[in-house]
């Protein structure tokens, strides 16, 4: 095996800028390309165009290169190159320094390049991405954490059972029951992430552990119904302050109250929203209220007097009219 002259083949200079490198490639490219060239080598020819310039377009293989080529040179690359290159093996421990991971784009696959491309690069870049594989940082985990509508709104902090890989004093993975205090940010909403970080995975070699992160979720509540990033509560409201509208309290998720006008003529199921009061996001939540008729129990003389008043004043009012249209 031949030490190939990788500039020779491009036809550049050693000092050859990274342009000039570029367009003789494309020049010699559009010559040799096998569906447009005439020459009788063009498959041949267009192979080492293509290895040399996968070689000379990467930072750290032209200058892994460059320096087996002085080494070569000058005689310094010890038994394995004979002379003038001839019988050349690379020395071990050449390409000490240099990162041959691909990153992709290149002109050719490297099955298509020659014993000399594969001896000095592929070998390089498989002894490398095992290495690279040796030392990884660890795999991040998904989870989930419930919490509740007030704990989403205001913040907060829980504590977490989750079952863990490890690794024991033998190096061996291990399930391991962990508890961990997390910490609930306020204004968290159903389907963020809380990332954890280093509560991942064991890296390997001496690289970090990968994150944990926790899926939000909410869960069901007395008060809130809770759909996508709005809420709905039902709001009981007596007949009087249906009927004739009224001035009510009503408590936010975020602490607090306030102060809402129920319309005259209300009817039960009746939504009302208090803009932007759900959670926080792109665009805002919003908090409905639904109106529910709130009947007082007729438990006293007074309150059946007052009934009974209700029922001689609304002699014309039929809630079931619309059954007998209905079923006519």
């Amino acid at each position: 095996m031949d030490f190939k002259d990788y500039y020779s083949a491009l036809g550049v200079a050693r000092t050859a800028s990274d342009d000039e490198v570029r367009k003789s490639y494309r020049k010699l490219a559009r010559k040799y390309h096998p569906d447009v060239s005439k020459e009788a080598d063009a498959e041949q020819r267009m192979r080492e165009v293509n290895e040399a310039y996968d070689v000379l377009r990467d930072k750290d293989k032209r200058a892994a290169y460059d320096a087996l080529a002085e080494r070569v040179a000058s005689g310094q690359a010890g038994p394995h190159a004979g002379a003038g290159g001839q019988g050349f093996t690379p020395p071990p421990g050449w390409d000490q320094g240099f990162d041959f991971q691909r990153s992709g784009g290149g002109p050719a696959d490297d099955a298509d390049f020659s014993d000399f491309f594969s001896s000095l690069f592929g070998a390089a870049q498989r002894r490398q991405a095992g290495q690279r594989q040796a030392r990884m940082r660890g795999e991040d985990q998904h989870a989930a954490i419930e919490i509740d509508v007030a704990t989403a709104f205001r913040g907060g902090e829980r504590t977490l059972q989750l079952r863990a890989l490890e690794m024991d004093a033998q190096g061996e993975p291990q399930f391991v029951q962990r508890t961990l205090q997390v910490r609930i940010p306020a204004g968290v909403r159903p389907g963020q992430y809380i990332r954890l970080a280093g509560q991942g995975l064991p890296g390997h070699g001496g690289e970090p552990a990968g994150d944990l992160f926790l899926e939000v979720r909410i869960a069901p509540d007395a008060r809130y119904r809770v759909e996508g990033n709005d809420l709905t509560m039902r709001l009981p409201v007596t007949p009087s302050e249906a009927a004739l509208g009224a001035q009510v309290r009503v408590p936010l998720p975020a602490g607090g109250e306030v102060e809402v006008s129920v319309p005259p003529n209300s009817r039960g199921g009746r939504r009302l929203r208090l803009k932007e009061r759900g959670f926080a996001a792109k665009p805002p939540g919003h908090l409905y209220l639904e109106l529910e008729i709130a009947l007082p129990p007729a438990d006293s003389a007074a309150a059946r007097a007052a009934y009974e008043a209700l029922a001689q004043a609304g002699t014309g009012f039929d809630p079931r009219a619309h059954l007998a249209t209905a079923g006519a």
